[in-house]
């Protein structure tokens, strides 16, 4: 099936590992030209090099999403690149949950740069672009606890809901000129921090998954690939008539639509 993401651009945030990764070769898999950018110079050359193999159009670049001089970079070494912008997918971000009252101010301030005004200044840089081309997309990464936050879940559920709120506003603003804006509410998904904490744990991976997926009614914990999945069919020519709007990925774990 042809999702008309052919010699369209995509800019992927946090993307050298995890979902954004699982993402990228999925564009690149249907034609897409994907820019990728990771914090880590040895994770960026990995991931292009997977994405090249499989035979994707792959630029990526070390850039840390919470500064906005990175950004800026990022954005513009991917337009000189490939010459537009069409789909920007907002992904980078980390879990950053503790007690209320033993979470300072750097915790706060460093979890809102990095996914609120990450999302913030990427999709003010791209509009522009996407602008030239009649049209384009935007997909915010945001999770199930922005709508059903639980004890102890801040600061990370808190700026998701910040994430879900921008998603709503964007998509009203800029519905006219066909920037369609939505976000993707995770919930479980295998990815490069769960395995570092299993690893931390000492257990088996059949092991660990079985434990934190307890509370799961599918009974297991989501692929990348399902993430994946969800991201391209927003960028596709399939959700042409859908903006402002959220996908629960989560294994039917919220209680909330």
């Amino acid at each position: 099936m042809d999702l008309g993401l052919t010699g369209k651009v995509a800019v992927i945030t946090g993307s050298t590992e995890g979902i954004g990764k699982a993402t990228a070769l999925k564009l690149a898999q249907q034609g897409a030209k994907v820019a990728i950018c990771g914090r880590r110079a040895e994770a960026v050359d990995s991931a292009v090099a997977e994405i090249g193999k499989a035979g994707g159009e792959v630029f990526g670049m070390v850039a840390d999403i919470s500064k906005a001089a990175d950004i800026e970079k990022f954005i513009n070494a991917a337009v000189e690149k490939f010459g537009r912008l069409d789909i920007l997918v907002n992904n980078a971000g980390s879990s950053q949950r503790g007690a209320f009252l033993e979470t300072d101010d750097a915790k706060w301030v460093s979890d809102f740069e990095l996914k609120v005004y990450g999302a913030i200044r990427c999709t003010r840089l791209a509009i522009p672009h996407m602008r030239k081309q009649g049209g384009g997309r935007v997909i915010n990464i945001t999770n199930v606890a922005a709508k059903q936050p639980g004890a102890q879940s801040g600061p990370t559920s808190i700026s998701r809901a910040a994430g879900l709120a921008l998603t709503k506003m964007l998509s009203k603003e800029f519905a006219p000129e066909n920037i369609l804006v939505n976000t993707v509410t995770i919930g479980k998904i295998k990815s490069g921090q769960h395995e570092r904490t299993r690893k931390k744990l000492g257990l088996e991976p059949a092991v660990y998954f079985k434990q934190i997926a307890s509370d799961i009614p599918m009974g297991r914990v989501g692929e990348t690939g399902e993430a994946a999945d969800a991201i391209v069919f927003l960028a596709s020519n399939m959700a042409s008539y859908v903006t402002g709007t959220s996908i629960n990925l989560d294994g039917g774990t919220s209680g909330v639509l």
